[in-house]
């Protein structure tokens, strides 16, 4: 019950108890008066009327007692007026039996009133002459104490009506205040931090609100300064410290993103040739500024084009790779022939002739992050045989007749069913021990019994947008061994770009996870952070639309290079799950410990689970407990 109806029902029910006691006390008192009044009135009628009567009881049988009596008993207010003589023998007697049919009997039970009377001698001389007795009729004071009553009703019931209105507003201008601090509390709790612009007049609400809006501003503060810090961890542990270039875990990173979206890419593979002769000719610090200055080609190559996106990686060493999106072939051909020609010209400076060559492959749908990079090195081969500072560009295949093979394959495994799930990486919760998560993962194979490339199969299904049928497919097999085997724990499923902007599949997702609630609740729709950050709003969307429904989402592949610390502000996902390179080697790598550990606070103020994948040693599993991340896969 809301704290608006606890007070209206608690001050109704005191001012009813107030009212009634108050109401009971004034009917008695008017009781009360009205038969003292009617005992006077009998007692003065009594005495008035033997005064006049007195000349005439000499003659106990004159006519003019019986008029006398009259003209008083026909005022109406008697019930009975009754004369005697001295021996008690009735001379006259006039009744009046009149009922008041505006009382109601009910009334008159629960009001009981005496009937007033009273006696008074008649003296003729000296004597004792008779004894007239007046009786008040009741039906009078019933009706002016009944018409009492419910005016005094009426007006308390209208007062009442008035105090409860007034009550209403008052208590409504009160607690809306503490209804904006609940709301605050609301938003604070959901990653926003607003403040109350107008305080209450209330004393002790207006303290409330002050103090909300210094712990928001203080939460606020607190979140920024762990964001900026983990911007900055992040961008150390994903920028290599020379050259200031992606590392390769950025780069593999994008790569999945490249393979999702279907972009027209190439991969520029880089190798310094001359690097181990320059170690032995000249310092560690000239070695630094030649480096500096080779990474510094790159990353002008990257800032000038003007068509297309170039991003520049240093792998290890002598290994640079630029990951080039959007640019067509010619483009590519000119930027080869750029970098080849400033090779050269840093080559003269350090009098070497001959200092790099640039393998460039291509990427198709049919290929992975494996494949590309092999065909890329197979070209920076061909490279060094073509001359100093050379480049090769290796051409597309044309594979028409392959993706007409793939077509086909994906549309009929599809539309059958024609695949198989497991379930895999089970998450360990470090507190209990116990399975706290695991993932669908779907197996595909061809017609000859081969297993498929998942990835190859996604991407052709995406591609001729079969893909949502095969995720719907995919939730329907889940949902149902979920709901079989009572599994007790969440079962992650990966959902792809276009299944999430899809509104039927939403249509479809709706009324599925609303008639099995429990089931919904152990299902996690898994979502690439690369991808989220590429449609902030849509995916926004879709979290909001599956936690109603009572399903959750995880964040998989986080790090801050693929998705910024303020988006998990916004987006309030159940779960995210790091990248599978932050929980490598973190043991023994400070700056991955610090990035977990402020992710981690981060997450803990949002009320969202840090879990870690695919960790391989002991110790880095226990250093993963230790730093608050909740469970992990093995």
């Amino acid at each position: 019950m809301s704290l608006s109806k606890q007070l209206l029902i608690l001050i109704s029910g005191l001012f009813l108890i107030v009212f009634s006691v108050n109401f009971v006390l004034s009917v008695n008192n008017i009781r009360s008066y009205l038969e003292g009044e009617s005992q006077i009135h009998a007692q003065d009628t009594a005495t008035s009327l033997g005064l006049s009567l007195s000349p005439y009881m000499e003659n106990d049988k004159d006519p003019v007692l019986e008029t006398m009596m009259k003209a008083i008993f026909d005022r109406g207010y008697y019930k009975e007026i009754k004369l005697a003589d001295v021996d008690g023998i009735t001379l006259v007697t006039l009744t009046n039996e009149q009922i008041f049919e505006d009382v109601p009997e009910w009334f008159i039970s629960a009001v009981p009133m005496q009937t007033a009377s009273a006696d008074s001698e008649i003296s003729s001389g000296w004597n004792i002459s008779g004894v007239i007795s007046v009786a008040i009729n009741p039906g009078y004071a019933y009706l002016k104490l009944y018409e009492q009553v419910k005016t005094s009703f009426y007006y308390s019931l209208i007062a009442l009506v008035a105090s409860i209105i007034v009550l209403l507003m008052v208590i409504r201008i009160t607690l809306s205040s503490l209804k904006r601090i609940g709301e605050m509390a609301e938003t604070i709790s959901n990653g926003r931090f607003d403040i109350i612009e107008h305080l209450p007049w209330t004393l002790e609400v207006r303290n409330v609100a002050i103090s909300m809006n210094s712990m928001s501003s203080k939460i606020e503060k607190v979140i920024q300064n762990l964001n900026r810090k983990l911007e900055k961890i992040g961008k150390k542990l994903h920028q290599d410290e020379l050259t200031g270039l992606g590392k390769k875990s950025g780069f593999e990173a994008d790569m999945k993103d490249v393979l999702s979206s279907h972009t027209e890419a190439y991969i520029f593979m880089i190798k310094i040739d001359v690097l181990s002769d320059l170690v032995k000719e000249l310092s560690s610090e000239a070695i630094d500024l030649f480096i500096k200055e080779f990474s510094g080609i790159l990353k002008r190559a990257s800032e000038n084009i003007q068509i297309g996106d170039v991003s520049a990686y240093r792998f290890f060493g002598s290994e640079f790779v630029l990951l080039t999106k959007d640019m067509p072939l010619e483009k590519v051909n000119s930027l080869a022939n750029a970098l080849s020609m400033s090779f050269a010209e840093l080559g003269e400076k350090y009098q070497k002739k001959d200092i790099a060559h640039i393998g460039v492959a291509p990427f198709d749908p049919f290929s992975t992050a494996g494949s590309i990079l092999l065909a890329a090195n197979e070209a920076y081969e061909k490279a060094q045989l073509v001359g100093a500072n050379g480049y090769y560009v290796r051409q597309s295949e044309d594979r028409a007749k392959d993706m007409a093979e793939w077509k086909a394959l994906v549309f009929d495994i599809v539309d059958k069913e024609d695949y198989k799930i497991s379930y895999i990486s089970q998450v360990e919760n470090f507190e209990t021990d116990e399975v706290m998560m695991e993932e669908a993962f779907s197996k595909v194979l061809d017609k000859n019994g081969a297993a498929l490339s998942i990835g190859t199969f996604v991407s052709i299904a995406e591609k001729f947008v079969k893909i949502v049928d095969l995720d719907k497919s995919v939730i329907s097999r889940v949902m149902h061994h979920v709901k079989a085997e009572k599994i007790p724990y969440v079962v992650a499923i990966n959902l792809s770009s276009r299944t999430i902007k899809n509104s039927n599949f939403r249509e479809w997702l709706a009324p599925l996870l609303s008639s099995n609630e429990e089931v919904a609740r152990h299902i996690a729709f898994s979502l690439p952070a690369y991808a989220v950050a590429k449609e902030m709003d849509v995916y926004q969307e879709f979290i909001d639309f599956a936690q109603h429904l009572n399903a959750k989402v995880i964040i998989k592949r986080f790090d801050t290079q693929s998705l910024s610390p303020e988006a998990i502000t916004e987006l309030k996902p159940d779960f995210i799950r790091l990248a599978r390179d932050i929980g490598h080697g973190i043991e023994k790598d400070q700056a991955k410990q610090e990035l977990t550990r402020t992710i981690v606070e981060i997450c803990d103020l949002l009320d969202v689970v840090v879990l870690a994948e695919n960790v391989k040693s002991e110790l880095d599993f226990k250093c993963l407990k230790e730093i608050g991340v909740e469970g992990a896969s093995r």
